[in-house]
């Protein structure tokens, strides 16, 4: 079993994701490439300076405007938005989904839903049919006798279920809100079909690998039964695994620092060859600033830095704050890591005024052993000009930098195109 160094799986994950050594995307065509290379692409509705979905994009994609993203997803449809924890597929895997999506069924609050509102979710159907795409706010529906995180009517709730069960689609978004129509007049018809059970979790199998890039052994369970939606026993699991190694399509290997047992895709280990060999792969070149010489401020649910990742990869503690008391926050409401290089160095907290157009940067942290020098000042003000044109601020406040030597250094490199 072959061990790879810390830093190498740290720029392996950046670089799979996308995000070193810099952009290496463009515009509308690359923000599909994008969220190709990133296998899914989750969406939150907080929208601080923007979202996390948008930010997470801005990073990648050189010329990346807010538009895009729906642009590509609603009116090219390359991409469907698709579970509890919300995140965007490539439409060309809609047949692997689709044959898991019955499954849902199973669940104990959409069996009591029917149970207790045992029309509602044919008459949501027979409505979009006769009027065509819908938002739940278009719905007189009628109240629920208990609380339900998806809606108070129970038309939202039905339309949620008939979602999760692949019945009905989200066709485009006013802002952040759905605007469902029937599952056939979304999906285009050649992705409009449903895989061989047994094709879709091996499917399933792979994308979860795939998803993280480079995981953990014994997270491999869950993260197949999650994809699957069906429970798997541990033994099942490891005969599966087992199998994809046999095959050649999954390699173990350790990490530096790291007792544990970690799995790649095979199709991978020439990235990480030539990452143990100090090189940088081709396929990773660049189309714009390398992020050692821009800044980018990672979103707040980037896979790399999310969840515990961040300590993992980086020795960087991140906790996105927004659910936390203002009395318990160590950072900022909206706190964000910046990646100089191919290290995490400081956080952010960004916050636009629409009114006035200005980004706020209301708390700003260096890292204890981040550079402090001009090459960095450099950067990181290219790094807030390139996010202030992203989020259309005419002016930038600075306050929160600190120290003041690295503001006023920071404050050269602003260069505002609105």
């Amino acid at each position: 079993m072959e061990t790879i160094s810390k830093l190498t799986f740290r720029r392996f994950l950046l670089g799979q994701q996308g995000l070193w050594p810099g952009r290496r995307f463009k515009g509308l065509k690359g923000t599909a490439a994008a969220i190709r290379q990133m296998q899914a692409l989750q969406l939150d509705p907080l929208n601080i300076a923007a979202r996390s979905q948008e930010i997470a994009l801005y990073g990648r994609v050189l010329d990346f405007e807010l538009g895009h993203l729906y642009q590509s997803a609603y009116e090219q449809r390359n991409f469907f938005d698709y579970g509890g924890t919300l995140f965007l597929y490539p439409m060309e895997e809609l047949p692997y989904w689709r044959a898991v999506m019955p499954r849902t069924a199973r669940y104990s609050r959409m069996v009591e839903f029917r149970k207790n509102h045992p029309n509602a979710m044919d008459e949501v159907l027979a409505a979009l049919r006769g009027n065509g795409p819908m938002s739940n706010r278009d719905f007189a529906g009628n109240g629920l006798s208990q609380w339900s995180y998806r809606g108070r009517k129970d038309s939202a709730v039905a339309l949620f279920y008939l979602w999760l069960l692949g019945e009905v689609m989200i066709t485009n978004r006013r802002g952040f809100d759905r605007i469902y129509d029937l599952r056939e007049r979304v999906a285009p018809p050649e992705v409009d079909t449903v895989a061989p059970i047994a094709e879709a979790e091996d499917f399933f199998a792979r994308k979860s690998i795939a998803m993280l890039n480079l995981m953990r052994a014994k997270r491999f369970r869950v993260g197949w039964q999650d994809g699957i939606e069906r429970e798997v026993t541990p033994a099942e699991a490891q005969e599966k695994l087992s199998a994809m190694i046999g095959q050649g399509l999954v390699s173990q290997l350790k990490v530096e620092g790291s007792a544990e047992e970690w799995i790649v895709l095979t199709e991978d280990i020439p990235l990480l060859e030539s990452l143990e060999a100090g090189r940088i792969p081709k396929a990773w070149k660049t189309v714009g600033p390398t992020t050692a010489e821009e800044v980018t401020f990672l979103a707040p649910l980037e896979m790399v830095s999310a969840r515990g990742r961040a300590k993992t990869v980086f020795d960087f503690e991140y906790i996105w704050e927004v659910y936390k008391p203002v009395h318990q926050r160590r950072w900022g409401y909206y706190t964000l890591p910046i990646l100089y290089g191919d290290d995490l160095v400081a956080r952010l907290d960004p916050k636009l005024d629409r009114k006035t157009m200005t980004l706020h940067v209301l708390g700003f942290w260096l890292e204890e052993d981040a550079p402090r020098d001009e090459a960095f000042a450099s950067a990181l003000g290219r790094g807030v000009s390139t996010f202030a044109n992203l989020v259309g601020a005419k002016k930038v406040d600075l306050g929160g930098i600190k120290p003041l030597k690295l503001r006023a250094e920071v404050k050269k490199g602003l260069a505002l195109t609105r």
